[in-house]
């Protein structure tokens, strides 16, 4: 069904009123929230009785950071905080500015608060490009309330923020809005009259807003601006309307930017999932992580590195097989190149994740590294020893049998003779039933009844 906005004080003539300054910003900027109702999304921190709405609305707060994407609202919480509190917004940016126009930001809201009784917001986009000579002429300033600080950073403040900003701050994580929010952001401006396009004669189809705010993710200045494209780029039909239906809405929206820092949280938390999800024995999450990751253009030797390590650290002696496949597809990847290097990622990849799971030998090793390390440092029993060291242990008083040894293909069919090869009894390798790792945990088991006979 289509949706109809119908014009409120447009003129019979069909002429739209001259522009004004509003009319001339970008549409997301217009109908940038005004009250905390206006919001879109993080019900999770707005919602009554929440925190931050507690904060705000009993003027309770010092120093925040809104942690978060692109287009979710980290900028308009503050101007919503500002305009809630009546205080003076001062917004600066974290790559542009420098030490002088914080200094002279603080001087400006010290005189503000002195002379007209006004609190001061500075707001800092970016602020993990905040550097540390900025932080510091700041921190002083927080401490004392010379102004109120807001932060926005869309990478991971406790690795991209420093300790001593941190230690000032609340800080408060904001989500992707939901489609459905999305879709009533966008009715709402279509419709409002002095923000939005409600001057205009719409027709916009329920599905394009759905389509448009599905590709938007989460981005309300993404889904905004594509409904704005898609009605200023329409023209008007034999009745006047603009008709915004499915087709307009795909051409109106284009691919997402996937956020994906090869240096910064992107690439890690990223990756993180990927092994996670193979670990997890999840091949479906797997390979979603491992298209999020190509689309990116994540280098394909990191993946195939990370693969070989996942099919040795998890899957282990469960299914040796599975670091076979992982060298060869790390190989292959290298050898072809993308596009076609995916396929054989692939490959490794769902074997891995499919593959029974084991991180026994792993375990072992890291306990017997966590004994040499602490000092416990055992010496090699002397039937193990060079012959240099065997002729030493016999001057020593050593028995010439206590310094034999066995080689152990000279007995039996079994090719095994009980021995000691620690000076003390230890085991750190405690084999699964998992896999092949089974018939390791039978032999394991029968060598113990040779040695106890």
């Amino acid at each position: 069904m289509d949706d109809l906005f119908t014009p409120h004080g447009r003129s019979t003539d069909g002429e739209m009123p001259e522009t004004d300054a509003l009319s001339a910003m970008p549409l997301a900027a217009r109908m940038r929230p005004e009250t905390l109702e206006e919001v879109a999304g993080q019900k999770h921190l707005l919602a009554d009785g929440k925190l931050l709405r507690r904060a705000i609305e009993t003027d309770r707060f010092s120093s925040l950071i809104f942690y978060g994407p692109p287009g979710v609202g980290k900028t308009t919480l503050a101007y919503v905080i500002a305009q809630q509190t009546s205080a003076y917004f001062v917004m600066l940016n974290g790559v542009e500015s420098n030490v002088s126009e914080v200094r002279d930001k603080i001087a400006e809201a010290r005189a503000r608060q002195t002379l007209h009784g006004q609190k001061t917001i500075l707001f800092v986009d970016e602020l993990h490009r905040f550097n540390k000579a900025q932080q510091d002429v700041l921190l002083p300033h927080l401490e004392k309330g010379t102004v109120r600080f807001i932060g926005a950073t869309t990478e991971n403040p406790y690795f991209a923020i420093n300790s001593a900003m941190l230690s000032r701050s609340q800080i408060f994580p904001l989500e992707p809005v939901p489609a459905d929010e999305l879709v009533s952001l966008m009715r709402r401006a279509a419709a409002d009259t002095r923000r939005g396009l409600g001057k205009m004669l719409l027709r916009v189809d329920s599905d394009a807003l759905e389509h448009m705010a599905l590709k938007a993710d989460g981005d309300a200045r993404k889904a905004l601006t594509a409904l704005e494209v898609a009605v200023l780029s329409t023209p008007a039909g034999a009745d006047g309307y603009i008709h915004v239906d499915l087709a307009v809405a795909e051409e109106s929206i284009q691919k997402k930017a996937v956020k994906y820092d090869r240096a910064g949280d992107g690439h890690y938390d990223t990756i993180s999932a990927f092994i996670k999800s193979m670990r997890g024995s999840d091949p479906d999450a797997a390979l979603y992580w491992l298209a999020y990751m190509l689309n990116a253009g994540e280098d394909i030797r990191f993946i195939a590195r990370r693969l070989v390590i996942c099919a040795s650290e998890d899957v282990g002696l469960a299914d040796s097989n599975a670091l076979r496949v992982a060298l060869s597809a790390a190989r292959a990847a290298e050898m072809v190149g993308m596009p076609e290097a995916r396929i054989p990622l692939a490959h490794a990849t769902v074997y891995i994740a499919t593959a029974p799971k084991s991180n026994s030998a792993y375990k072992a090793l890291d306990a017997a590294l966590e004994d040499v390390r602490n000092g416990k440092t055992l010496a090699v029993p002397d039937h193990l020893a060079t012959p240099t060291r065997k002729k030493l242990a016999r001057l020593r008083g050593v028995a010439e049998e206590d310094t034999r040894y066995k080689y152990a293909h000279d007995f039996g069919d079994e090719h095994y003779v009980p021995q000691a090869y620690l000076p003390e009894g230890r085991v750190y390798y405690h084999p699964t039933t998992n896999g092949m790792e089974l018939r390791i945990t039978e032999r394991m088991e029968y060598l113990r009844k040779l040695r106890e006979q």
